[in-house]
């Protein structure tokens, strides 16, 4: 939005435009409309409105109701009230010195702000940063914190996508946790949400066409290509150009891309990596771009050159899908399809398991193979547990409410060991004991009763007892999902924890277990036993995933890691107990 003044507004629907700011010195001026649409103020500007704070807000047409501002950098009250003008150039960053991280190599750590902590603030996110130092993560990534209606939900119905939620300690906070991150060598990742908004507090409509018809699963499509799209895509584009600049964000989680509905020239993911490439080029850092994508299709990440979008890497639910059901044995829904140990080798060997597949939860082909030749395994970003694989499931389980210490050992080494950019979900690292379960704080009585029911409906058409279904709008179901500090150094927490360590530990010392190559990659698999053997180039990862001990012919090796002590080498053998895992060094 270069040149604009902090009072501009694009708004091509209203025929008048008011703006007034608020206090003894504030007063009303009358908006002019320029020949693009966009409005700036006809007169002469009250004196608050100088204030770097000032409290302002807009009256379209007669309507009485002020409406904030649709790029409003402060939400000091809710989304409904006006916005706070707010100068991002005015914090003391200590980050000169930062160069950035890069995805390939890195491990991912997903935190919610309001659950990370007690506090469930930014601030008290910060006191909590050298435990993930001393894990051995690089990237923290921040579940979505723009303005949205109530103190607390996941993120993902905001309704100001420039403001940074009030609750969470607001736009300078978060500038304090991002160069508290650089500070300790972390760099963040912000999730973001440009497929929908939010079903209260939107008022964007009112201004100008942001919505068009149609609708995806969480709500009305953004307006990509129709008319007026070309000011929706800047507004998006700024508010990514946002995050990279004033907040110093290293990356970008874009929420649910397949949603984006684009059937311009050039797909809005595409205009948006060649923004970011040139951003980057100035910054003279990396900046990254991770689509979170349903489509299985490497055209999100492919290269501009190749004529991909050129985004840098995507999240794969079939890693996740893979490991789940050969650790749980869990086959309803979409986990049908990946019974057989063979899903996980395929998975390894080739990135997606559907890759023009038939999907038998779809009901149909699904997905597009990648070109293993050429693409590198850091473009994916995979996990064994997340936010959407924990929080959907009815009552928000962990992996930790099915599978003992040792099987999540093996959750681990898979995840850490396995070829793909590994990501973990608060909490993770311990065995945590709290659910992370779906939460809303709707202040609307009838928006919340239709949430509550809704999420019920939902379970129940799956075959879930309703009556077991927590209820968002209830402050516990929200209390419950805090992670409990207190267990990290006891009992089975603290050996999961030193497993975690240990793990990233080797990553680092082992250039096997971050090559890029596919091809470095081949899995051996007994379906009968459940073992899965996977090789990176001339490590070899052991997983006994079956309910008896087995053998493993695995040469003359060293074990490095193992998930428990009755793990043994047996000259060219290595014994695994029923749930067991090792990590073996190359052949002497």
């Amino acid at each position: 939005m270069t040149g604009r003044g902090p009072y501009d507004v694009w708004a091509p629907r209203p025929v008048r435009i008011r703006l007034v700011v608020e206090g003894e010195a504030g007063g009303m001026v009358e908006m002019t409309r320029g020949d693009d649409d966009w409005w700036t103020p006809g007169g002469e500007l009250p004196p608050a409105a100088e204030e770097p704070d000032a409290r302002y807000a807009f009256l379209l047409d007669e309507n009485s109701d002020p409406r904030p501002d649709p790029r409003s950098r402060r939400q000091a009250r809710t989304v409904h009230e006006w916005s706070r003008r707010f100068d991002p150039a005015a914090f003391p960053w200590t980050d000169e010195h930062w160069t950035g991280r890069q995805l390939a190599g890195s491990v991912v750590y997903e935190l919610h702000v309001g659950t990370f902590t007690p506090d469930g603030t930014l601030d008290s996110a910060i006191d909590r940063l050298d435990h993930l130092v001393d894990l051995g993560v690089d990237f923290v990534e921040v579940m979505p914190v723009n303005a949205f209606n109530g103190e607390h939900n996941w993120g993902y119905d905001g309704a100001l996508w420039f403001a940074v939620h009030e609750p969470y300690g607001g736009p300078a906070a978060y500038q304090r946790f991002v160069d508290a991150c650089h500070a300790r060598g972390l760099g963040v990742v912000q999730d973001v949400v440009y497929n929908h908004l939010g079903p209260s507090g939107n008022y964007l409509p009112e201004f100008g066409p942001y919505l068009k018809q149609g609708r995806n699963t969480w709500g009305d499509l953004v307006n990509l290509d129709g008319d007026g799209s070309a000011e929706v895509r800047r507004y998006i584009l700024d508010n990514v150009t946002m995050w990279l600049s004033d907040y110093h964000v290293d990356a970008l989680r874009l929420d649910a891309v397949h949603a984006l509905a684009d059937g311009s020239g050039t797909h809005l993911l595409e205009e948006m990596a060649v923004e970011v490439a040139a951003l980057s080029a100035h910054q003279r850092r990396p900046l990254t771009l991770i689509a979170e994508s349903d489509l299985n299709d490497p055209l999100l990440v492919r290269p501009r050159e190749a004529r991909g979008y050129g985004l840098d890497a995507q999240w794969s639910d079939d890693f996740h899908h893979a490991v789940h059901v050969a650790l749980t044995g869990e086959t309803t829904g979409y986990y049908a399809d990946f019974e057989p140990l063979s899903a996980l080798k395929k998975v390894c060997e080739e990135g997606f398991f559907h890759a023009g597949t038939w999907s038998s939860f779809r009901g149909r082909e699904h997905g597009v193979p990648i070109d293993t030749d050429v693409m590198p395994t850091w473009r994916l970003v995979v996990c064994n547990q997340n936010h959407d694989q924990i929080g959907n499931r009815a009552v928000g389980d962990r992996l930790t409410e099915h599978l003992d210490a040792d099987q999540l050992k093996c959750a681990a080494l898979l995840t850490l060991c396995g070829p793909f950019t590994p990501m973990l979900f608060q909490g993770e690292e311990w065995a945590a004991s709290s659910p992370f379960q779906f939460f809303t704080s709707h202040p609307e009585p009838e928006l919340g009763k239709a949430t509550a029911e809704g999420r019920i409906a939902e379970f129940e058409r799956m075959g879930w007892d309703p009556a077991v279904v927590p209820d968002p709008q209830d402050p516990q179901t929200f209390l419950r999902s805090k992670l409990d500090w207190s267990e990290l150094e006891s009992g089975d927490h603290a050996e999961v924890l030193a497993a975690y360590r240990r793990l990233i530990e080797l990553r680092r010392t082992w250039p096997q277990l971050t090559d890029p190559a596919f091809t470095s990659n081949r899995c051996d698999v007994d379906e009968t036993t459940r073992l899965f053997l996977l090789h990176r180039d001339d490590l070899l990862v052991a997983v006994n995933l079956g309910d008896a001990p087995v053998e493993a012919p695995v040469g003359g090796r060293e074990v490095l890691f193992a998930t428990n002590d009755e793990v043994e080498l047996r000259d060219t053998r290595v014994a695994l107990p029923a749930h067991a895992g090792a990590l073996l060094a190359p052949p002497e």
